[in-house]
């Protein structure tokens, strides 16, 4: 199947053609096929630089290193999570490694003192995440998501393949366990981020993230308290045009 079939099938039926296709194709060899065959050169991998973020980036890596990747800079990240960041890209020779930040502009307008995560944490991830990403995404049909079902009961019925729009999403560790996130971590000598050992083991904004404590789910710790468990990128369809 090439990526004229995804396009002549219109997107959900085409996200359905491709799960139903590539089901049992493992993570890097999907990760090759998306990259190579089915959308060379208008694919883009999207990473927090997260806990589990170095398995996804290293499997990339090995497969084309100028792949853009397309990191959203909140400008309320840990510091961890900045140094962590640079500290893969260097180690995995990444060439193509993208920030999309929030306009200065908005920011002036509606979170001068940089507070608005508490006082409306959904507009605060508008402004900071969903828009800016929406820019980044403009002329990619495609991109790589490092959600696993496992994390939450929100995504536990995530497919490989899911349209969002005009574009399709791709999943490859949807079926991975934090076990399997581990093991390939170690295998292949990447670093962690820092934060994990001390109980983060899903990491957003600095403001929005706490430990998460024994029993709990890998998602807990985000904006606990709120009854919000996505920021909205993978809520809605990412348009650059619309006031999302």
């Amino acid at each position: 199947m090439s990526a004229h079939d995804v396009k002549l099938f219109g997107d959900q039926i085409a996200a359905s053609r491709l799960e139903s296709r590539f089901a049992r194709v493992k993570a890097s060899s999907l990760i090759r096929l998306a990259i190579e065959d089915l959308f060379p050169g208008r694919i883009a991998l999207v990473s927090s630089f997260g806990a589990d973020a170095a398995a996804l980036l290293h499997m990339v890596s090995q497969i084309d290193k100028a792949t853009p990747v397309i990191f959203v800079d909140t400008g309320q990240h840990f510091p961890e999570t900045l140094a962590y960041r640079d500290e893969l890209c260097a180690t995995l020779g990444l060439t193509d490694v993208r920030s999309a930040a929030p306009e200065a502009q908005t920011l002036a307008q509606e979170d001068p003192e940089k507070w608005l995560f508490s006082s409306d944490p959904d507009r605060c991830c508008e402004i900071r995440k969903v828009r800016p990403l929406a820019v980044a995404m403009e002329g990619f049909d495609a991109w790589i998501t490092g959600r696993k079902a496992f994390q939450s009961a929100t995504r536990a019925t995530l497919p490989l393949f899911e349209a969002e729009g005009e574009r399709v999403k791709v999943n490859p560790l949807v079926g991975w366990t934090a076990t399997d996130v581990l093991d390939y971590i170690r295998e292949a000598g990447l670093p962690r981020h820092p934060l994990v050992e001390r109980g983060f083991p899903s990491i957003g904004c600095m403001p929005c993230t706490s430990a998460v404590r024994p029993g709990e789910d890998e998602r807990a710790g985000r904006w606990r308290g709120r009854g919000k468990t996505e920021c909205g990128i993978h809520t809605t369809v990412l348009d650059a045009g619309a006031d999302i």
